[in-house]
């Protein structure tokens, strides 16, 4: 075989990339697996990983010159000094925001997977039948009993923990042991059960950490320095669970530094029969081949690829002939919430640093509830105690003060709520002819917004958290509406939407683009609705899912 044929290209390597390289690998398939940035070694690599707040300069905090430097990643937590490396430098690669949308990526082997918040939910009928019920949108061409199989697959490999609770709208799955909750939580979780009368649940989060051993790797050792990289393979990354896999077959060949421009189409036969690639380091351009490609680029790299793909037939783009490519995108919306004082737990304090939360599911719109928006929204949050790094507002100076401060503070309580964004026309990317690149290609203009239903949903997503945490005993409530710009739940999907018609959609039920049936699209842009809990997990699974599919098809001679 020469050296740039392969029988499958993946294009990104994060959590859905790092799934297709591996299935296609494991199903014997000489896969070449295609990064835009710097390759990051599990373990090795991880150079922050055991370093305290003392071991930087900064406390790990950020500088005046981070600050100008990122001025998109300053709007919120990311940008700090302990893991900037692992973000896309907004420099090299900025975007044209027509209207405010904060784009956090990336650019390197294991993409997000490194980063994510491991929040792990299935989706369930009410999410895959909303839009068919409601009119919205386009109905998905699946439902929950066809994807269910293939959440129980992905989750006995990604390693889930969580409780069985028998919600018929967050569908249990194959747990590890769960986290314990707090005292506090676990008495706030027993009184929102009781006055609401079953009506509404507080359960510890579903995360995808190893709670006991699991393949190769070493339990979660309740560190919370997560986002450094994991040493002991604790979470799900690709790193820890999906390359190494892969690597196992002796089938996959990485390749760092690698920015895809574009899918190479053939009009004659209607398939893709590979991809340009522009080196990163050298600015030099390859081609490589294959029979099958995965696109998996993120969200937004992926519409950006299938623009810049096929112009010459469809000038919008490959995937562009229904007029939905770009179109729809969808985040979270966030920033909106509730918390308070605990009391009565004076004697008791935490042990070790869970890396999760607590969880609140949807009770809006479901079960006979109606309001005058459509869908709804979960809450995450904790209970927790405050340290050492507190402020004590009537001592500032003194021996008392640092008594005080060899004593943990109060007990609080805090939840946020995660509420759907409906999937809209005129949310969307387009490609601006304008502005480049530090590579000298066309950079991505984004114009999306909240609307009138995002708006309504946030005044019950505040409202309501302010009354469960009352209802629950918790002291001094203070309610919040901060930002909820989208990108801000970096839960990024839509523009390449599936569906059953090739008018209306990009992709089909099984993640083909309807116009070139050998490239598969399944990272978050083939979503069709958003529903309110982190949708990692369904990209796993609708990723192993396309990929059994494409080596059916392959085996079968139809691609």
């Amino acid at each position: 075989m020469p050296e740039n044929v392969y029988d499958a290209i993946v294009i990104g390597s994060g959590i859905s990339g790092g799934w297709a390289a591996k299935e296609l690998t494991e199903k014997g398939l000489k896969v070449l697996m295609l990064e835009r940035g710097r390759n990051i070694e599990h373990i090795k690599d991880y150079v922050n990983a055991n370093k305290e707040a003392w071991d930087f300069p900064h406390r790990g905090g950020r500088t005046q010159e981070m600050i100008k430097d990122y001025p998109v990643l300053k709007r919120d937590y990311p940008l700090n000094e302990t893991n900037l490396d692992m973000w896309a430098s907004d420099k090299d690669s900025p975007y044209t925001e027509i209207k405010r949308f904060d784009w956090f990526r990336g650019y390197h082997v294991g993409g997000r997977s490194l980063l994510w918040g491991r929040q792990t939910y299935r989706w369930s009928d009410y999410d895959f039948e909303a839009n068919a019920k409601e009119g919205v949108g386009v109905d998905w061409p699946v439902r929950y009993n066809e994807i269910a199989p293939w959440y129980d697959y992905v989750e006995k490999f990604a390693g889930i923990s969580g409780s069985k609770e028998g919600l018929p709208h967050l569908p249990d799955g194959q747990f590890l042991k769960p986290m314990d909750m707090t005292c506090v939580e676990k008495d706030v979780a027993a009184r929102i059960k009781e006055h609401y009368k079953g009506s509404r649940h507080m359960i510890i989060g579903r995360v995808a950490h190893i709670t006991e051993p699991h393949a190769d790797r070493t339990e979660c050792q309740f560190r919370n320095k997560c986002w450094l990289g994991c040493p002991f393979g604790g979470y799900f990354s690709t790193q820890s669970s999906t390359l190494p896999a892969a690597q196992k077959t002796g089938n996959l060949t990485l390749r760092p530094w690698s920015i895809v421009t574009k899918i190479l189409y053939d009009k004659d036969t209607k398939k893709a029969t590979g991809v340009e690639v522009l080196d990163a380091e050298t600015n030099k351009t390859y081609e490589y081949k294959a029979k099958i490609i995965f696109l998996n680029a993120s969200t937004l790299n992926s519409a950006w690829i299938l623009m810049n793909s096929a112009t010459d037939i469809w000038p919008g783009g490959l995937g562009s002939s229904s007029d939905a490519l770009g179109k729809y995108l969808m985040d979270h919306h966030l920033g909106v919430g509730a918390s308070g004082m605990v009391e009565g737990y004076e004697d008791k304090y935490t042990y070790g640093r869970r890396a999760n939360g607590v969880y609140i599911p949807r009770f809006r719109n479901i079960f006979g509830d109606k309001r005058d928006y459509l869908r709804g929204f979960g809450y995450q949050g904790g209970g927790s105690r405050q340290g050492w790094g507190r402020e004590i507002a009537e001592l500032s100076i003194g021996g008392d003060f640092k008594d005080a401060l060899t004593e943990p503070g109060n007990w609080t309580m805090g939840i946020g709520g995660f509420g759907e964004i409906l999937p809209y026309a005129d949310n969307k990317v387009t490609l601006d002819k304008t502005k480049k690149d530090k590579w000298g290609l066309n950079v991505l203009a984004i114009d999306c917004e909240l609307k009138e239903n995002e708006l309504k949903m946030r005044k019950d997503m505040m409202n309501d958290a302010a009354e469960m945490l009352e209802a629950a005993g918790v002291k001094n409530v203070n309610k919040w509406d901060g930002d909820g710009t989208p990108g801000r739940g970096i839960h990024e999907m839509g523009t390449a939407r599936m569906g059953k018609d090739p008018k209306t959609s990009v992709l089909n039920k099984w993640n083909q683009v309807w116009d070139a049936p050998n490239v598969f699209v399944t990272d978050g842009s083939f979503m069709a609705s958003a529903s309110c809990v982190n949708p990692s997990l369904t990209y796993m699974a609708f990723t192993a899912r396309a990929a059994n599919h494409a080596v059916e098809e392959l085996k079968k001679g139809n691609l």
